[in-house]
């Protein structure tokens, strides 16, 4: 009998209750309507998510969910087949405006972050700590009071995750820095993000090499819009490869795309850092392309 691929989980730590609106031309100063509206539900994890649903992978998106925006993005993950695992804050779920012109660059609006509480830190652990052995969980995007001890008991999870699964990462700031000094099997991130472990202006590459010899992570992947894409893994010098030049409709988590067909590749394919990575460039490239997250076309090799 052929083993079943492990049990991916992704977790948001910063939901986004995100409505789009499209007009036939657009400015600041003044009132005007949209043509077409849409509300949708952002974070990396449920970008990453939806991109595993795509690849027939079994998921489960963790996040932190607050009053009627949250409930709002319950419903639409329901709708939309996004198997979930939500605790419930106190502080309603950060919302957000994408505003979009035909044949303009796109204007993302965002609401304050918002910080859970502690109890529903304290139940996410308790869950991670109940899961089976041998899952992969991605930790994806920021983490809005990673300072506080609140977050004692979930960097503790963390820990004991890396004990007995997988733990990748995709963060910034401070839980980049927290993520960093452990082995971690993959820590995919952009250029700039890279760049605040060192407070560095070298290049991406130049810069990468320095991270390789200064933390214990396995294999870093690093993204820099339609640049190269960077990576490294324990066993050798940077490298890189370019994307394919598209025309960009929205760039809007691709990212997250090359993060999900990373984790597919590495994790439950096999394949070697450079073949992953050259195997997840066009999907990222497909998904600039196109309007919305995770619809483009697919074919997978």
């Amino acid at each position: 009998m052929t083993a079943l691929p492990p049990h991916i989980h992704t977790l948001t730590g910063n939901l986004l209750a995100e409505r789009t609106l499209e007009f036939a031309a657009w400015a600041p100063g003044k009132t005007q309507r949209a043509t077409r509206e849409s509300f949708q539900v952002g974070g990396k994890g449920i970008n990453i998510a939806k991109m595993l649903n795509r690849f027939g992978l079994a998921n489960t998106a963790i996040c932190f969910t607050g009053r009627a925006p949250g409930a709002e993005c319950k419903a639409w993950m329901r709708l939309h087949g996004i198997a979930f695992k939500a605790f419930s804050t106190s502080t309603p779920t950060r919302s957000g405006t994408v505003v979009r012109v035909a044949g303009q660059p796109e204007t993302t609006f965002l609401g304050p972050d918002a910080a859970p509480h502690p109890g529903a830190l304290r139940a996410c652990a308790e869950h991670l700590d109940a899961q089976p052995d041998g899952g992969i969980l991605a930790v994806c995007g920021s983490l809005p009071g990673w300072n506080t001890t609140d977050y004692d008991p979930l960097r503790a999870a963390f820990d004991r995750w890396l004990t007995h699964g997988v733990l990748v990462a995709d963060t910034y700031g401070p839980p980049l820095a927290w993520f960093a000094a452990r082995p971690l099997p993959l820590v995919k991130i952009n250029a700039v993000e890279l760049r605040t472990l060192f407070d560095s202006s070298n290049s991406t590459g130049a810069t990468l090499a320095s991270a390789g010899a200064t933390f214990p992570v396995r294999r870093w992947v690093v993204s820099d819009g339609p640049h190269a894409i960077w990576f490294r893994d324990e066993s050798g010098p940077p490298a890189s490869l370019t994307p394919p030049p598209i025309r960009e409709i929205s760039p809007t988590g691709s990212g997250d795309i090359l993060h999900a067909s990373l984790i597919k590749s590495l994790f439950i394919d096999g394949l070697t850092l450079p073949d992953a990575v050259a195997r997840a460039i066009p999907l990222a490239a497909a998904n600039a392309a196109h309007p919305g997250i995770a619809e483009f076309p697919l074919v997978v090799s």
